[in-house]
């Protein structure tokens, strides 16, 4: 009881949290009239957090009960991870310095719903994966799903942007300068490195599960 205890109150507080986070910045952007939904909610780091945020708090609260986690629900934290890592790794690599949409000028965004978001949510829901060895262990083939969620993201994303002509990334716009060549070039990368990540976090976790459960 006291592994779910800790477990289980750990992904419940970084669920709300990454809910919360999403929630502030929602609520000050209508605060200052900045808020446009159909964009806010087009990138990945949002959808990605409300995602991990949802998978959190269902799989916190089934641990608190004092029940089990699901193979299907692994399966989602297992994707909610691998996707909270690219978050974190994107922009703090690529896009923390990025400019600011001349229509935001003068805006500062909400400092700690942000750091949540890409700084340390990213770290906790990693180490939340690889140290809570004990129920469901993963198959290998579990891995293989977590390219789906990238991928119905990218799909979405390219419809709604040849609908109206706005892209969250450069790299997804086929009418850009990197063309539908270069935009499809992305898109394997991008599936590559997520299937890539999602065996190497896959494979740490029952290294951890196989280390910690025989010390």
């Amino acid at each position: 009881m006291l592994y779910k205890g800790v477990f289980g109150t750990l992904r419940l507080l970084l669920g709300l949290a990454l809910l919360g986070s999403v929630l502030w910045q929602v609520s000050d952007r209508l605060s200052v009239g900045l808020f446009r939904p159909f964009e806010y909610f087009a990138f990945f780091s949002i959808d990605s957090s409300i995602l991990a945020g949802v998978v959190l708090t269902i799989s916190g609260l089934v641990l608190l009960q004092g029940k089990d986690e699901s193979g299907r629900l692994h399966t989602w934290r297992l994707i909610a991870t691998v996707s909270m890592i690219v978050v974190g790794v994107v922009y703090h690599l690529l896009l923390g310095d990025s400019a600011v949409d001349p229509r935001d000028i003068g805006y500062d965004w909400p400092r700690p719903p942000n750091l949540v978001i890409h700084t340390y949510a990213p770290i906790i829901i990693v180490i939340d994966y690889l140290l809570s060895i004990k129920g469901y262990k993963p198959a290998w083939k579990k891995a293989w799903w977590v390219v789906l969620y990238p991928l119905a993201w990218l799909g979405f994303s390219v419809v709604r942007g040849l609908s109206d002509g706005w892209w969250p990334y450069w790299f997804i716009n086929p009418t850009g300068e990197i063309g539908v060549g270069g935009m499809i070039s992305y898109v394997l990368a991008i599936a590559a490195a997520f299937i890539g990540l999602s065996f190497i976090v896959l494979g740490l976790r029952l290294a951890a599960i196989k280390v910690l459960s025989s010390s």
